[in-house]
């Protein structure tokens, strides 16, 4: 089909559309309208980028794809013609105007669901934190997109938990979404959910699932997004392992759709895709339990998952986007009327501790504080020297950490024991302020406690705790419980772990971390098992 020709055809669509989509609201395990009809995601994930499908992310920069009127006028024409009502994008330039792309989406009668993160700003699987510089992140993602009626709301981690390697790293995660639930709950006047968007391996699916949805609600996710590629070419409900997925979520308390779907382990890729497991997801088998999915993906790229073909201003439907089409036209999810619905399912138990699941119950690192952060470092008699680069912060961590291993306990975090440092959230200086300041003062203010080669100095303009000492006091209060759980390697925040293939195949989006947070991680956790055996500088 001709790109003029569809565009033509959805302008006019377009013209009778209405201005301002309604917001979309969640009761129980389902969505709904306002005006009380079921709502089943129709979705595409849409946003170009070369590292998905397992590749390596060799750069941070991303294109944010809610930004380019052009591309979204070349664009949002294909995805209406697809019947699409909601599209995911993976990370956003919050700085940007969304303003163009947004009308052109609401026009069209599409939701947008986004992640909250972008390559340079995460919560790395390896060396995982929930930090301020990332809630600042998260948070102006929210500021940015709440304006728009036709978002639905946000993930706040895609598959950062991806084998039973790095569960720990679900406890930030499950922090973030703590997090930001309380700052739309205070800062935006309707509801938008917080989920997570996990992929699907077999040693802790049901763990990780239980995990998000366990404790209290406040904390817990409000929808379970499912990468999910089970299902490929010719296959049943049953022989695609469809069946069993709908019997595990048929007990979950909150919605759950397919984040990300579309197999293309086939022998021409993407285009030998015939979309069975589409009719399947819209069918009575499934609409009781399952909200729809979101089909990976839009853009066709060198991970070979495309639906369309696209060159500058101009895009091209492929073969598997006119069988998804011919497809998606037949289907007629069954719903329920809200008013209708009375929600019977609750929460899950939190998972225990295993050799496959390394997190306490329901504890959590603690809410970033960049005030707490500020006012603390400016209270330390003993910090970094100015000119101190943070390539070099991992030694002077290393050899505190192991030779007084209490000292780094503000700002540490344990998973398995559940106890987190309450300066585990402040940044890589702070954090290395706070930990030469308590190793000055173990040493009872001895005059080279304070040097490490000039690499630190005394801070003569350290002020008194002033309006701060409460906050302080209960930080302090919270370090000292930090310390009696210090003890080596606990399982959290730190150790890099060994990792192996995703069961799950795109990762649209890689984690990745700045060298200072890796110094603070990797040398504490390091230094804290083998002791003080590293050489002060």
């Amino acid at each position: 089909m001709r790109y003029s020709d569809i565009w033509l055809a959805s302008s006019l669509l377009m013209g009778q559309a209405s201005a301002a989509l309604d917001p979309i609201i969640m009761k129980g395990t389902k969505f709904f309208y306002q005006n009380g009809t079921q709502f089943f995601m129709k979705g595409v994930a849409y946003q170009q980028d070369t590292a998905a499908a397992g590749a390596t992310a060799t750069n941070t920069k991303f294109v944010d794809p809610l930004a380019n009127e052009a591309n979204c006028r070349r664009d949002v024409p294909f995805l209406q013609k697809l019947k699409t009502n909601t599209i995911r994008t993976y990370a956003i330039d919050p700085t940007a105007n969304h303003d163009a792309c947004m009308a052109l989406l609401d026009a069209a009668g599409i939701y947008v669901i986004s992640d909250l993160s972008e390559p340079s700003l995460s919560i790395n699987r390896d060396d995982p934190r929930w930090n301020v510089d990332l809630y600042q992140r998260y948070t102006s993602v929210v500021d940015s997109l709440s304006k728009y009626s036709n978002v639905i709301g946000f993930f706040a981690g895609n598959e950062v938990t991806n084998n039973a390697t790095n569960t720990d790293a679900s406890a930030f995660v499950k922090a973030a979404v703590r997090d930001t639930k309380a700052y739309i709950k205070n800062n935006v006047n309707r509801w938008m959910g917080v989920g997570y968007a996990a992929n699907d391996d077999p040693d802790i699916r049901a763990e990780i699932a239980w995990y998000f949805n366990c404790g209290n609600q406040t904390e817990a996710i409000d929808y379970w997004g499912y990468n999910i590629y089970e299902w490929c070419g010719q296959n049943t409900f049953k022989g695609s392992g469809y069946s069993k997925q709908v019997e595990f979520f048929s007990n979950y308390s909150v919605p759950v759709f397919f984040a990300e779907y579309g197999c293309n382990d086939l022998p021409n890729k993407a285009e030998s895709r015939i979309w069975q497991e589409t009719s399947a997801l819209y069918s009575s088998d499934m609409t009781g339990v399952i909200s729809g999915g979101i089909v990976y993906m839009y853009f066709q790229e060198t991970n070979n998952f495309g639906l369309v073909s696209v060159s500058g201003s101009s895009a091209s439907a492929l073969k598997n986007y006119a069988t998804l089409s011919s497809v998606i036209a037949t289907v007629s999810p069954s719903s329920t009327a809200m008013s209708a619905y009375n929600p019977t399912n609750t929460p899950q138990a939190c998972p225990v501790i295993s050799n496959d699941w390394r997190v306490k119950g329901d504890a959590l690192p603690p809410t970033p504080d960049s005030n707490l952060c500020d006012c603390m470092f400016q209270t330390l008699a003993c910090v970094p020297a100015s000119n101190l680069k943070a390539e070099s912060y991992g030694d002077i961590f290393g050899f505190i950490c192991g030779a007084d291993p209490k000292a780094c306990a503000g700002i540490n975090s344990n998973t398995t024991t559940g106890v987190f440092g309450a300066y585990s959230m402040c940044n890589s200086t702070q954090q290395l302020g706070y930990v030469l300041d308590q190793y000055y003062n173990d040493q009872k203010k001895a005059s080279d406690a304070c040097s490490f080669q000039g690499q630190a100095v005394l801070n003569k303009a350290a002020i008194t705790q002033g309006a701060c000492s409460a906050s302080l006091a209960s930080a302090s209060s919270a370090n000292a419980v930090a310390a009696t759980a210090t003890s080596g390697n606990g399982g959290g925040g730190g150790a890099a772990s060994t990792s192996t293939s995703s069961v799950a195949v795109p990762m649209p989006m890689k984690n990745l971390f700045t060298l200072g947070d890796m110094a603070v991680g990797l040398y504490v956790i390091v230094a804290m098992t083998v002791g003080a055996g590293m050489v002060m500088l």
